[in-house]
């Protein structure tokens, strides 16, 4: 089974505010957010007395600063306490002019220690640019990089199974691989769905059924569910699924896209019973996390051929040329008649 390799800064993160420290300068980046805005908030408790926030905790629109408003701000002596923080969201640090680089890396290497500073990464992603030699080394020399990542399988079930828990509800350990394999890895989009699942479920425990009648669906298990109603020969069930992603508005390029990398999926598997592998060999192609996603692929790829896989991924990808080169298209229609095509070859 693949194995997450911890982020180091991350690491380092955790171990220094269990003992009480907290860096100068830090950049928070990556796609579980959840986890970013609970660490946001630990340096936070530690640095800012309450009541004194508007003069401790400065937040600055990274699309707007200036260099002259940071270095102001950072250098503003704190009121009421040893330090201040200061959190930039969105300053793409690697499209800064040369004068703003310059004056970054100045700041950084005469760095006031009364101040906290912490850029973070929203909704750019975080894409360091070596050919900035002086700002990359004083980077590495004198802010902590922190990536949040989506958690690995044992530290994510034992997460679920204590949120449950402060709701007063259990999840076994195979219910709670279909609440991940159903609404996805990260802790951000689990969060709502935990607590909608704790309301809804009427017995002690969390099953199955409670989470296929409220949990809303990531694309990709939709995709699955989706592609698995063709291989099963039900059309009219995939039908309905489609129906269902049009009418919340998903994007038909997405769509496409979702089954494509689904039938792609499909046929890996197919190769794999085909030629002896194992679920295990499916998870290191795919860089699954748990076998339960390995399992319900070797399952739907039992429903179907070689040929009819390579097929579908053939017809998916000719889709796919066609959507993003013609214009005019009539996207939904296509997807409709690409569907209806895989279930009367299958």
């Amino acid at each position: 089974m693949p194995k997450t390799t911890p982020d180091k800064g991350f690491q380092k993160l955790k171990t220094d505010l269990a003992a009480g420290v907290v860096g100068r300068a830090y950049i928070f980046h990556g796609e579980e957010s959840y986890l970013r805005e609970y660490y946001l908030g630990e340096l936070k408790k530690r640095l800012v007395p309450a009541g004194f926030e508007e003069f401790n905790h400065h937040r600055l629109d990274g699309k707007t600063l200036t260099m002259a408003q940071l270095v102001e701000t950072v250098e503003a002596m704190p009121m009421m306490a040893e330090r201040t923080m200061v959190q930039v969201t969105d300053c793409d640090l690697f499209k800064l002019n040369e004068a703003s680089r310059g004056t970054l890396v100045s700041l950084l290497e005469d760095f006031p220690d009364y101040c906290c500073l912490v850029f973070v990464y929203d909704l750019l992603e975080y894409k360091p640019d070596k050919k900035y030699k002086k700002l990359c080394a004083a980077l590495d020399k004198h802010v902590e990089t922190v990536a949040f990542h989506a958690a690995d399988k044992s530290d994510l079930m034992n997460w679920i199974r204590r949120r449950f828990r402060a709701l007063g509800k259990d999840i076994d350990a195979q219910t709670a691989e279909h609440l991940i394999f159903t609404c996805g890895s990260l802790m951000t989009g689990l969060v709502p769905e935990i607590e909608k699942l704790g309301a809804y479920a009427k017995g002690k425990s969390v099953t199955v059924a409670d989470i296929d009648a409220v949990a809303d669906p990531v694309l990709d298990a939709v995709a699955f569910q989706l592609t698995n109603a063709i291989t099963r020969g039900d059309y009219n069930a995939a039908s309905e699924i489609l129906a269902q992603l049009l009418k919340q508005q998903e994007e038909p390029f997405l769509i496409l896209a979702a089954v494509g990398k689904e039938l792609r999926r499909l046929y890996t598997a197919r190769i794999a019973l085909d030629e002896g592998r194992d679920k295990l060999w499916l998870m290191e192609l795919w860089g699954m996390r748990s076998d339960y996603p390995a399992r319900l692929l070797l399952d739907a790829a039992r429903h179907t051929t070689r040929a009819w896989c390579e097929y579908s991924v053939m017809l998916a990808q000719r889709l796919d040329l066609r959507m993003k080169s013609e214009k005019g298209m009539d996207d939904v229609g296509e997807i409709k008649l690409f569907l209806m095509e895989l279930a009367q070859k299958q």
